[in-house]
């Protein structure tokens, strides 16, 4: 429950300063339009859209999602927080908020993908969609993890994408694979190894996360 009210304080806060926000819509934006103007009208490959689908996913991950602690720390809160909840209930308060914002966030992006790129055609919608539920997941589970750990440091804005880089590359790799199964039509069956790599990654990132944060909280 009082992780629950961690993330309604979270999305109460962000609604009034639409900082995330604002930072996701104007990175959204503005990298779709380089990429439309960059391609003019030359037609590109299916798995080309697929893939900038998810190129744009993680640099929007990378830019909105790195103050989930940062912002404790900046107003002075992180002793509150330490005093009136456990660190497992911080971190899943703090996790509900990412979710929320990767899927609103990914769903503008997947939205406006196809709708303005002709390209993007999948076949296989229920493969596309597990691979849509579970990579958002892994996201908001490692930015979450990410941002903690860079809440103590004191470069903030470089550390994240450095570490974000290798921790997410090989999710957006697995993430990539599903789409192009999902171009083609492949089945769910035929598929299945990849998800449940996919499954194995969300798993292993979400234990992980919460027998560390532990730790980077007291620190």
């Amino acid at each position: 429950m009082k992780a629950y009210y961690l993330f309604k304080k979270d999305w109460e806060s962000e609604l009034r300063t639409r900082y995330a926000l604002n930072a996701l819509s104007m990175f959204i934006l503005v990298t779709i339009s380089v990429i439309m103007f960059s391609i003019g009208s030359e037609k590109i490959s299916e798995y080309l859209t697929g893939g900038l689908l998810w190129v744009v996913i993680f640099f929007s991950a990378m830019s909105g999602l790195s103050r989930a602690f940062v912002s404790e720390e900046e107003r002075g809160t992180t002793l509150t927080l330490h005093l009136i909840a456990a660190p497992s209930t911080i971190f899943s308060g703090k996790l509900l908020f990412n979710l929320i914002l990767v899927f609103l966030m990914n769903f503008a992006i997947t939205f406006l993908f196809a709708v303005l790129f002709e390209s993007f055609i999948i076949n296989n919608y229920l493969l596309f969609l597990i691979a849509f539920l579970l990579g958002n997941v892994g996201i908001a589970v490692s930015s979450t993890i990410i941002a903690a750990i860079i809440s103590k440091a004191s470069s903030k804005g470089t550390l994240y994408p450095v570490l974000s880089f290798p921790i997410l590359l090989p999710l957006i790799l697995i993430l990539l694979e599903l789409t192009k199964f999902a171009m083609d039509g492949n089945s769910v069956a035929d598929s299945m190894t990849e998800i449940l790599v996919l499954v194995s990654y969300d798993v292993i990132m979400l234990t992980a996360s919460y027998l560390l944060f532990d730790f980077i909280w007291k620190e």
